[in-house]
């Protein structure tokens, strides 16, 4: 061990690359002891990259192999994560596992942490994401003096369990929770636009807040991963404001109520109020006033959120917490998540999709240099 630090195992090595680097870093808690992967040229080159053993078969982990990270696709993605994660576990292997999984699978691996006396934890990964932590502090302070009035919140479906995580944990919880039926744009308007909506609506309730849902509906079967036009976007709206996580990665805007006090109906000149609140700015950040590019996303920000749920997992392993008390949380998230899907209905597949033109910001500004036609 380096450091005394116990000795962790990564399997899957598609997102797992994330938590690859994560355990890399000098904060983790654990130290890599292998890559669990089916053997590809890929795999073979991360573990001699890491200058660790690839293991193909979960009998090959070494039994001082505290933990395991399970980051391969369950049965909602049509892989095997769930029984993998029962295998490890069975052989008294912790286990953090990456989301999703049906609430039936994740019900099976509780089961197993139980009977085997390990520690399990489900992953939805924003919720470590630094400015996704930001906003759920802010929120929660927010929410400590002033009780919450509508919840705006838009994302893609690859994504819709984390956005309701974040807003469980934002909001202290989900119940109780309803939806209606989704708003589709009727037919004489949908034969006035050039190109199908992105997103659809769905109205309802959210930890006894009303909530109005957008979600992009729709992928490329042959390019999964791409084609969102963002993961998530939030507005807390209170009766001072609203916070505004803008981006998954950030900005996180905090903008004060419009309101006209009763004193500018006296005034010469209306900005000549003497209320307080005129004095705060109309928008302001809580944090960085931009967001980070993508390779300090999938560089830095991801594998720093791979290592706060790491910690997580090492707290639950030291504390001997039962895995049923977080797996009931999120048994009721697998639940959420299913109705709304359901109300939303398949998701609408196209396919070659080309790749996007993705602009800079200069793009925008007059006068500056025009940006290259690459995707």
């Amino acid at each position: 061990m380096s450091g005394g630090r116990p000795r962790i195992v990564v399997a899957g090595t598609k997102f797992g690359r994330i938590y690859l680097a994560g355990v890399a870093r000098p904060d983790s808690p654990y130290e890599l002891a292998g890559v669990l992967a089916r053997g590809s040229e890929r795999s073979a080159r991360i573990a001699r990259h890491y200058g660790v053993p690839l293991f193909t078969d979960p009998e090959q982990v070494p039994k001082d192999v505290e933990a395991c990270c399970v980051v391969v696709g369950a049965g909602i993605n049509g892989g095997p994560g769930a029984r993998l994660a029962q295998q490890l576990m069975a052989r008294g292997h912790h286990v953090l596992q990456e989301h999703p999984l049906h609430a039936r699978e994740l019900a099976d691996c509780l089961r197993t942490a139980r009977e085997h006396r390990v520690a399990y934890r489900l992953n939805s990964h924003y919720v470590h994401v630094e400015p996704v932590r930001r906003f759920i502090a802010a929120a929660r302070r927010l929410l400590a003096g002033q009780r919450a009035l509508h919840i705006d919140a838009a994302c893609a479906f690859q994504v819709l369990y984390t956005l309701f995580d974040i807003l469980g944990r934002a909001l202290g919880g989900v119940r109780p929770w309803g939806f209606g039926e989704t708003g589709d744009l009727p037919s004489a308007l949908r034969d006035l636009a050039d190109s199908p909506p992105v997103y659809r609506s769905l109205d309802g309730v959210i930890a006894g807040v009303p909530c109005t849902l957008r979600l992009q509906n729709d992928m490329d079967p042959a390019d999964p991963d791409n084609h969102t036009h963002l993961f998530h976007r939030i507005t807390l709206h209170t009766e001072g404001g609203h916070l505004t996580l803008l981006n998954t990665h950030g900005p996180l805007l905090w903008s004060p109520r419009p309101h006209m006090p009763d004193d500018m109906r006296e005034t010469v000149r209306m900005e000549q109020s003497q209320a307080a609140h005129f004095g705060h700015l109309s928008a302001e950040p809580l944090g960085p006033a931009t967001g980070p590019d993508y390779r300090d996303i999938l560089g830095e920000l991801w594998p720093e959120g791979a290592v706060g749920a790491l910690r997580a997992l090492r707290e639950d392993i030291g504390s001997g917490t039962d895995p049923g008390r977080d797996g009931q949380y999120h048994l009721t998230l697998c639940r959420l998540t299913r109705d709304v899907a359901d109300r939303f209905g398949p998701v609408r597949l196209h396919r070659d999709t080309p790749a996007p033109r993705v602009l800079p910001v200069t793009a925008l500004i007059e006068g500056a240099p025009a940006p290259r036609n690459s995707p």
